[in-house]
């Protein structure tokens, strides 16, 4: 065999075993994956009020009455209950505006110590909920309601309309957003931070603060007293939001 075929089979030999080796001992390929994601956020507040004069007033009208049997008491509520009804419906109060808020039947006992008790008469709880969209009105429904034998009036909430309170909560929102970026601008150059894109947008609620009155000092109950004097006064729609800034 001539010596350059030995020599050339000896070097391939030398050649596979080194490849075999390095695959076996050497490094591996590295390879390197990196993800990266922005995590400071900066974050500010900002508030936004709208003050209207309320247009609209939820009244809760009823009566209690005690008599000796069940079919007496609900007789008299119900029968009350009815005039007070129709007399809305003549001042132009819509039906769908009155809805039954309670009713309920309780006995009432007679304690006496050392014997049995007993019941002494019946309880019957009746009321309404009345939404008077004229606020001009709602003395009026009050004492109409007193005249024809209510005996309760809850607390009175002074409100805006749906519809209008969404366009006010409109306006409340863009003041409050305004608020926020002119906060976040001024904090952001004082600390030195710069801002990148708002990423987040958060708004707290209650947004709307409807404005609950006790009426029951101010009415006269039965009709015996003098004429209810509510005003409307001011209520304050609020819009409270938070921005999340990316910061660069």
């Amino acid at each position: 065999m001539p010596d350059w075929v030995i020599k050339l089979g000896a070097t391939v030999i030398l050649i596979l075993a080194a490849v075999w080796a390095y695959g076996k001992l050497g490094p591996g390929i590295p390879i390197t994956s990196v993800v990266t994601q922005k995590q400071d956020l900066f974050s500010v507040t900002g508030e936004g009020k709208v003050t209207v004069v309320p247009d609209t007033a939820i009244v809760d009208l009823g009566i209690t009455v005690n008599k000796p049997t069940v079919k007496a008491a609900q007789t008299e509520a119900n029968t009350v209950i009815k005039n007070i009804t129709q007399s809305l419906r003549d001042l132009g109060i819509a039906d769908k505006d009155v809805k039954t808020s309670n009713y309920s039947v309780y006995p009432q006992y007679d304690y006496q110590p050392g014997s049995a008790n007993r019941i002494a008469s019946y309880q019957v709880n009746a009321s309404i909920t009345v939404t008077v969209r004229e606020i001009d009105q709602v003395n009026q429904v009050i004492d109409t309601a007193t005249s024809k034998g209510a005996n309760i009036v809850g607390g009175i909430q002074l409100t805006v309309d749906e519809k209008q309170q969404k366009t006010l909560l409109q306006q409340a929102r863009a003041l409050a957003v305004k608020e926020a970026k002119d906060k976040a601008s001024s904090l952001a150059a004082a600390a030195g931070i710069t801002l990148g894109k708002v990423v987040n947008v958060v708004e707290a609620s209650p947004v709307e603060f409807p404005r609950p009155l006790m009426a029951k000092a101010d009415v006269g109950i039965g009709g015996g007293g003098s004429p209810t004097q509510i005003q409307p006064g001011s209520t304050d729609i609020i819009s409270s939001v938070t921005l999340f800034y990316e910061t660069r």
